[in-house]
């Protein structure tokens, strides 16, 4: 009883990570508020559980205060059914934790490997319990050859962080296929050199403390094909030192019933890391197992860089030879024999995809194979805040290992500084484009440049002809617009009187089929040459017309033919 008391005090005592720890251990639901995990967990105690629930309650306990002393007895060796870890008590009274694959790497570094974490620590801390380790080691050294605790795994090198030193190389999350809910530690001792590092590298001028040397905490696929990419394992939850570790924020999910992920990018924990030479500094890494595959874990030692470092290091790669791209360019507007559509030219903007501005240093990735070009400065200061890597023209990879600075744009943005778009032709030559705007301004102003000159020709001649004629031999002049029409006839009679015309006008008779007493028609569309032209000109004065070539009007309407047959029945009907 007095046992049962003292679990319940520990279970009331645990938090919500460590009841969701322990429910998971025992294949229960873990998911829901902390009355409802306790309630849980009070249930299964309750209800009678196994010892080896008993022994994740206390392990539970003593993580969550470390600084209790804790008896020898309860350091019982665990059975094959419980791989969690143990705790193994100093003679400082400090608990070091000692994991499955901490365990198992010790028993695999005596067959050539590393150094163990443990030879790490130092001696006056493992106490006078380091002798019952022995036989936990010998027991769990079959599990090391499920997984290799260094297996050739590398992961991707990350340009804004150079690595100084490895403090865990990369080793495999040993998981247990009987529980779907895994939990592993590790352990890391810094050197006095990395811990002078680290804090000559403070920056408290922010309002948070911020060290441009950084512990580094990664995880990735178990794979040794191809360096890794940051991948973490399902429902991860890492302690460094007993304290929760804060991972990047879930995703929203794209599709409804998804459950979230977090983006995998690497953990910085230094400010959870002891800065001592000799006191040791624990990982605790719980996740979920899946079948198939298999994660791995490493912790660095590294330095963050800025942009600015990483744009004079790619400055310093040099500038591409231009005579690439021009070779680019020729063998994309190569004629193919087999292709009925010939591509003779290419146009290229000058402005950068990302800023929608000027390039000022051009670059793109060896790996596209398009000649547009964006901004360097703009392409890493946008991977610093948020590191993707991918072109923006081609969305494709574009790592910063990939980057060149193309010189044949360098040339033409030195030589070409009024223009934002140009041609590239078929020998590799280029040409600078216009925009639609720019032509239109340089259109409308030779247009208007056009009107005014013809405006000042025709006010030229109306005054030349005006001059001839008040100094000419003095004889009158009949000027005969042919443009006017019906309406310029009809205003006729407003008109001041013409003088005595040479013909005599026209005699206005009704059409055949009228009667002679019928209002007369005006005739429309016959030009009339005795019709003094209207005061108003409509266009610039010509010279007199000679109107002996023209045919004499015929005096009578009725000399025309008309072009349809009158009914009978209509002779006599009046039109009005």
């Amino acid at each position: 009883m007095a046992e049962s008391a003292e679990l319940k005090q520990m279970v009331m005592s645990l938090r919500v990570s460590e009841l969701q720890v322990l429910l998971g251990y025992a294949g229960r639901n873990k998911h829901g508020r902390k009355h409802e995990l306790l309630t849980k967990a009070l249930h299964l105690l309750k209800a009678g559980c196994s010892p080896a629930v008993h022994m994740k309650i206390k392990e539970l306990y003593r993580r969550r205060f470390p600084a209790k002393m804790v008896s020898h007895s309860e350091l019982a060796l665990p059975g094959p059914h419980h791989p969690a870890s143990v705790g193994v008590v100093g003679g400082g009274g400090a608990v070091l934790p000692a994991a499955l694959t901490q365990l198992a790497y010790e028993g695999h570094a005596g067959h050539g490997g590393a150094p163990s974490p443990a030879a790490l620590l130092p001696l006056s801390l493992l106490g006078p319990g380091k002798h019952e380790l022995a036989g936990l080691t010998h027991h769990l050294s079959t599990m090391a050859t499920l997984h290799p605790v260094h297996p050739d795994v590398k992961l991707q090198r990350l340009p804004f962080y150079d690595m100084l030193d490895e403090l865990i190389k990369p080793t495999s999350l040993a998981s247990d296929n009987s529980q779907r809910f895994q939990e592993t530690c590790f352990a890391f001792a810094l050197t006095p050199q990395q811990v002078q590092q680290i804090s000559s590298s403070m920056d408290i001028s922010g309002s948070k403390c911020d060290f441009s040397v950084q512990v580094q905490l990664r995880f990735c696929l178990s794979e040794t094909s191809c360096p890794q990419e940051d991948h973490f394992p399902p429902n991860l939850c890492v302690k460094v030192n007993g304290k929760p570790c804060n991972l990047p924020g879930y995703l929203p999910p794209t599709k409804n019933g998804v459950e979230p992920k977090r983006p995998s990018r690497p953990i910085n924990i230094t400010s959870l890391v002891r800065l001592s030479t000799t006191v040791p500094n624990t990982i605790v890494v719980s996740w979920t197992s899946e079948i198939g595959r298999n994660f791995s874990m490493a912790v660095y030692l590294v330095k963050q860089q800025s942009s600015t470092v990483l744009l004079q290091r790619l400055r310093a790669k040099g500038i591409r030879n231009p005579d690439h791209s021009r070779a680019l360019i020729k063998e994309k507007l190569t004629a193919d024999p087999d292709s009925e559509i010939a591509t003779t030219s290419l146009r290229v903007s000058l402005l950068c995809p990302l800023g929608k501005m000027r390039l000022t240093i051009p670059c793109r990735a060896l790996t596209c194979s398009h000649l547009q070009c964006f901004d360097a400065t703009l392409y890493i200061q946008m991977n610093e805040k948020k590191p993707t890597w991918v072109c923006p023209v081609c969305d494709k990879k574009a790592p910063y290992e990939h980057l060149i600075i193309d010189g044949l744009f360098v040339e033409i943005l030195n030589s070409c500084m009024d223009c934002d778009e140009i041609q590239f032709k078929e020998d590799g030559s280029w040409a600078p484009m216009r925009s639609k705007k720019e032509v239109q301004e340089v259109s409308s102003a030779s247009y208007n440049n056009g009107l005014d000159g013809s405006c000042r020709t025709s006010e030229g001649s109306e005054q030349r002809s005006s001059s001839s004629s008040s100094h000419g031999n003095g004889r009158k002049v009949e000027v005969i617009d042919l443009t006017l029409d019906s309406s310029s006839d009809e205003e006729g009679p407003d008109s001041p009187a013409p003088p005595p015309p040479p013909l005599p006008p026209p005699i206005k008779r009704a059409c055949p089929s009228l009667s002679p007493t019928s209002p007369p028609i005006i005739n429309k569309g016959v030009l009339n040459l005795h019709h003094q032209a209207s005061p108003v000109s409509r266009t610039p004065s010509m010279p007199t017309i000679d109107t002996s070539y023209m045919p004499p009007v015929p005096p009578l309407i009725q000399d025309y033919r008309p072009y349809y047959h009158t009914p009978n029945d209509l002779s006599g009907t009046y039109v009005r």
